[in-house]
């Protein structure tokens, strides 16, 4: 009897909820939206367009239509027409990826960090902004997950600096989720937010950058702070046990890391005049997702001279990099299936309709943050920004068009919503996946992640607000 019992906790365990993968949960969500197009009346607004040569609905003229149910045996058309419809930015990922790649094997990365860090070893209210800076800015492009490899470096940077481990992780996630989530520069997020909407890409960028700035001050207030407290008390960390059975990471010689070179000092300057020729071209040439992708191969070809790569060590590292954003390239297209059924099954605006009359009804000055309260929801479903874009854009920028908010403000919503709340979910793979290579436990972080979340929560609203205030516009 006793080993029956045990047995049966052995599958229970066993039969422990694993999240599904995030093309299961699109797919998923494709097929939901299937079966919404034979129960959801068909409907349609019509379409003019406004003083800026943008097509918006005309918000009191709705009318229902006759349905148009779509055949669940068409799904794979739909998820086909979906990446065919969204090739330029799923290349645009692809490159980009390939590109830092080669940026993160020539090293230069980690000996400008270990510079950084031995020259203010002592000095941490310089140090952690000026790392959190560096993520930051490199996550305006990327996604955080991109520096899963990269976190046990820094965990070793923070351990030898007399920190814990969740300080040497939180340089990167949270460095990378304000660079990522304010939605500066972002391929994945802004640009696609921006293409559904109609808008200029990169319009927008004087107040996502200067929501860059706020959420870079309160975010480094916040560790700095919890950083000086875990150095003065160490037993006060979350990791506190953990870090004392692990002591191989504070006695790392900073040294270690690698020196700033000629070959590295080029790589890194490559990377950010990279940047720099991205934003002139998106605001003054005019340039779309093709030439972005056209600059990261570019990238990708000097940085690897730079370091003194030959041309197969510069393609190998540009394959890997690019296998690397293969799902997120996936997802992508499955994402964009869902808006090809929605349309084809004419539900769209119905479903505008709808939602517009509930958020009618939320007070006016609330509306943009109901909308990003909205995308934070979602995004504990779909926690891919790409696939989320594809998936709610589609309906809230008409939904912004009825309740009189700008377009600009419904994508910097969409930014935020998708953006911070990856950073307490179990779902993320960015921070999962940092957690993981950095042994610590969900629950350890979680003890120093929530309070900030809450911070984040109401810096966002206050900007969103700003911006609805202001009727941010898109230039």
């Amino acid at each position: 009897m006793k080993q029956s019992s045990l047995e049966k906790e052995k599958l229970k365990e066993k039969k422990i909820f694993k999240v599904p993968h995030a093309l299961v949960i699109i797919l998923f969500i494709v097929i939901i939206a299937v079966v919404m197009t034979w129960i959801v009346p068909a409907g349609k607004f019509p379409r003019v367009k406004n003083s800026l040569g943008l097509n918006v609905i005309v918000p009191d003229q709705f009318k229902f239509i006759t349905s148009k149910p779509v055949n669940l045996l068409f799904i794979p058309k739909f998820i086909i027409e979906g990446f065919l419809s969204m090739a330029d930015l799923v290349f645009l990922i692809l490159f980009s990826g390939g590109a830092f790649d080669v940026i993160t094997s020539s090293g230069a990365l980690q000996a400008a960090v270990g510079k950084v860090a031995k020259k203010f070893s002592t000095k941490e209210s310089i140090f952690i902004p000026l790392l959190t800076l560096l993520f930051a800015l490199i996550c305006t492009t990327q996604g955080v997950n991109t520096f899963i490899g990269f976190a046990p470096v820094t965990v070793m940077i923070a351990r030898a600096m007399g920190f814990d481990s969740i300080v040497g992780a939180a340089i990167i996630l949270l460095g990378g989720a304000v660079g990522f989530s304010t939605g500066t520069l972002n391929t994945s997020t802004t640009i696609i937010g921006q293409k559904l909407a109609e808008l200029p890409l990169y319009s927008g960028i004087g107040y996502r950058a200067f929501c860059f700035v706020v959420f870079l001050i309160v975010t480094n207030i916040y560790l700095v702070r919890y950083a000086k407290k875990i150095r003065k008390n160490p037993e006060l960390s979350p990791m506190y046990d953990l870090d004392l059975k692990d002591d191989s990471a504070a006695n790392r010689d900073l040294n270690s890391f690698g020196e700033m070179h000629l070959r590295n000092w080029l790589v890194i300057l490559s990377l950010f005049g990279t940047l720099l020729v991205i934003v002139y071209g998106g605001i003054k040439l005019g340039w779309g997702l093709n030439e972005n992708s056209m600059a990261f191969l570019w990238l990708g070809i000097i940085a690897g001279v730079c370091a003194g790569f030959g041309p197969s060590k510069i393609a190998s590292c540009f394959v890997n990099g690019a296998k690397r954003m293969m799902a997120a390239a996936m997802i992508i297209g499955l994402a964009r299936a869902v808006t090809g059924v929605l349309t084809a099954g004419a539900i769209i605006d119905t479903v505008v309709y709808g939602l517009g009359i509930m958020l009618q009804a939320i007070p006016n000055l609330f509306q943009g943050v109901a909308m990003y309260v909205a995308n934070t929801i979602v995004n504990i479903f779909i926690t891919s920004g790409s696939g989320q874009a594809t998936v709610v854009m589609p309906i809230f920028v008409p939904l912004a068009d009825m309740v009189g908010l700008t377009r600009q403000t419904a994508v910097l919503a969409f930014n935020f919503g998708d953006g911070f709340c990856n950073y307490i979910l179990p779902t993320s793979t960015a921070l999962m996946g940092i957690l993981s290579v950095s042994n610590i436990p969900y629950d350890r972080w979680m003890k120093f992640m929530w309070k900030l979340f809450l911070i984040w929560m109401v810096v966002a609203s206050i900007l969103i607000l700003g911006a609805q205030l202001i009727n941010l516009g898109p230039m």
